[in-house]
């Protein structure tokens, strides 16, 4: 068997990105880009991804260890499931074929890299269910400089607390390690509750919850909330000039708002 996904499955699983690409097939979304995502909002994200039919990317209610940060980075995904014996023992043998070290999920961590965000199906288990304690979360920091999103659960939280550089979402936090558990798959497609999720996918945590945006729509996602942006600037720089009213601006603008707003764009691009 294979606990990493092999770099021409995850090609084919992600083959609608055209872009570049990291040695393990992910859709490699650049670092400008992603510097750009930080100010995107939820429902900005939301809205491109329902226009595509992308419709079931997005999961809240969590619990944040640093929710005053914005969580921004590309999906390595992990599944765990429910520990049976026979499964465990192959994968036990497999990893030790591999050379991996340490317990199953400490696996998919030393599989990251600087901008990359650990997303892990632990099938919502948070008793014996903490995949990450304040050990494994500072080499996690160290790795990737963002985090991870758990399905489950943590513990540490006060070691976790002092990592500044590491956001993780997840679903609670308990003082048990993590048991009964086996590794199944590195780079897979996973579930995260209600959402699926592919490796390379543009994870963005918001105050508001995560939404996981598939690599080929991350550059319309991020033009589209500058627009936003920018033609919000406009909105208010003309009422307050008392140019336009309330009424004409907070609508679809008319033609020669359009125009005002074009050349306005020109002279202050």
């Amino acid at each position: 068997m294979h606990i990493e996904n092999l770099p021409e499955a995850v090609r084919e699983l992600t083959r609608l990105w055209q872009g570049e690409r990291d040695n393990k097939g992910r859709p490699l979304v650049s670092d400008d880009l992603l510097d750009r995502m930080r100010l995107v909002t939820t429902e900005e994200a939301w809205g491109v991804l329902r226009k595509h039919g992308y419709d079931r990317q997005f999961e809240g209610n969590w619990f944040v260890t640093h929710p005053e940060k914005i969580l921004v980075g590309r999906a390595v995904t992990a599944m765990m499931l429910p520990h049976r014996p026979d499964l465990h023992e192959v994968v036990a043998e497999q990893g030790q074929q591999d050379g991996r070290i340490g317990g199953q999920n400490s696996w998919a961590i030393d599989t990251l890299e600087h901008g990359d965000v650990m997303v892990v199906d632990m099938f919502g288990k948070i008793k014996d269910g903490t995949f990450v304690g304040d050990n494994l979360s500072t080499s996690l920091q160290a790795r990737t400089r963002a985090g991870a999103v758990i399905d489950g659960g943590i513990r540490d939280y006060q070691g976790i607390m002092t990592l500044e550089e590491c956001v993780i979402f997840c679903r609670g936090l308990d003082p048990t390690a993590i048991l009964d558990t086996t590794l199944a798959g590195i780079n897979i497609p996973i579930r995260i509750a209600n959402t699926t999720v592919l490796p390379g996918d543009v994870v963005l945590g918001t105050p508001t919850g995560v939404i996981f945006i598939p690599a080929h729509l991350a550059q319309e996602v991020v033009e589209r909330s500058e627009d936003i942006r920018t033609r919000d600037r406009f909105g208010k720089q003309r009422l307050d000039e008392g140019k336009y009213t309330p009424g004409e601006i907070d609508r679809a603008w008319e033609e020669h708002i359009e125009a005002d707003y074009q050349d306005w764009l020109k002279q202050n691009s």
